[in-house]
């Protein structure tokens, strides 16, 4: 129900929308990860991937708003869906307490919806439930649908973006004002060659969570090459929740999915600090997971290479923890340097 923390009665993530030049590898990148490949949008180039309660759609149109998305930003999440008790009411509020409302011709689905970070959308979805849904509605199966194996992954955790230096507060203020989203952690990351602040925000209901990372010091910085990349903010990252981050790994192993290396050393004292994983060691150490956690319980994390231009995937699996690899971010941001410097960027 909406109430003064909730006001639009935000329940969750429905879809995200990707807009890509080059659905092909974005295609097979989703196969790899095990979504199949089920439905087309009645009357636009429209594809629905579906993998337990993770919705992609992948948007092929050549014209309209996600194609000029595209152009652009390159390859980029244009949209999401956000699941609430009531579309028109979600969307009213909003716009009553500052939000931009998206006129009908930028929209390719017919929910309402306003301008988010970098000018991508977010609709309100109000249908999501058994067969009353969008992809029930506004979706045929295709004649040959592609069918794989799931690989565990099953919601999405978080979505990561990243804004301009000085602009953090600002966007943070935007999901707090008009969605009640509330902060949950505040992080300065150093690397040995660069750094970066950033606020993590919980989403009223508590089913996912929105870190909003800004650069310091230089513009090498990871969060700088991304915007000089995608040319403004955007959402760096989706963080797909596993029920077992070790088999999902094994079932991707062999794919196009390349994975961050983490340096050998991080493994000579991660379980002495915390014993009580019950995950085969020696699986963790060949997939290079992270580990993380306190006396109340750990997560497991991994995340890959850039996968469609500057955007990638992370993918986490928790045990009673609700951290985000905080005691990991020293590693991580040293093995992000590590890749950007073979890239030739720093």
């Amino acid at each position: 129900m909406a109430s003064e923390q909730n006001p639009l009665g935000l329940l969750g993530i429905e879809f995200t929308e990707f807009a890509s030049p080059d659905g092909d590898f974005m295609h097979q990148v989703f196969l790899d990860f095990g979504f199949s490949m089920l439905k087309k949008a009645k009357d636009k180039d429209i594809v629905y991937y579906k993998q337990n309660d993770i919705n992609f759609l992948l948007n092929r149109q050549k014209s309209g708003f996600s194609a000029e998305f595209a152009k652009s930003h390159g390859p980029a999440i244009c949209s999401m869906g956000w699941r609430v008790e009531d579309a028109q009411f979600a969307f009213n509020l909003a716009v009553e307490r500052g939000a931009k409302p998206a006129t009908e011709s930028a929209k390719d689905l017919s929910y309402p919806a306003i301008y988010g970070i970098g000018d991508s959308l977010i609709y309100f979805v109000d249908t999501f439930t058994g067969d009353n849904n969008l992809y029930a509605t506004d979706f045929v199966d295709l004649e040959t649908p592609i069918l794989v194996e799931e690989k565990g992954f099953i919601e999405v955790d978080h979505l990561t973006n990243n804004v301009y230096k000085g602009t953090m507060e600002k966007w943070a203020n935007f999901y707090k004002d008009i969605f009640g989203f509330t902060e949950v952690r505040y992080f300065d990351i150093k690397g040995s060659q660069t750094a970066l602040i950033s606020y993590a925000l919980r989403s009223p209901d508590g089913s996912f969570c929105i870190p909003i990372n800004e650069g310091k010091g230089n513009d090498k910085n990871q969060i700088d090459e991304y915007l000089n990349e995608y040319n403004g903010p955007g959402v760096q990252h989706l963080a797909f929740r596993s029920r077992d981050i070790v088999g999902s790994l094994d079932a991707m192993e062999g794919t196009s999915i390349q994975t961050l290396d983490i340096i050998p050393e991080y493994y000579d004292t991660i379980f002495d600090k915390l014993p009580q994983v019950t995950e085969d060691r020696e699986r963790i150490k060949h997939h290079q997971i992270l580990v993380d956690g306190d006396e109340q319980g750990y997560l497991l994390q991994i995340f890959t290479k850039n996968l469609f231009g500057p955007i990638f995937i992370e993918i986490i699996q928790r045990k009673n923890n609700l951290g985000f690899g905080e005691g990991n971010f020293k590693a991580l941001f040293e093995s992000i340097e590590r890749d950007q410097v073979r890239r030739g960027v720093l």
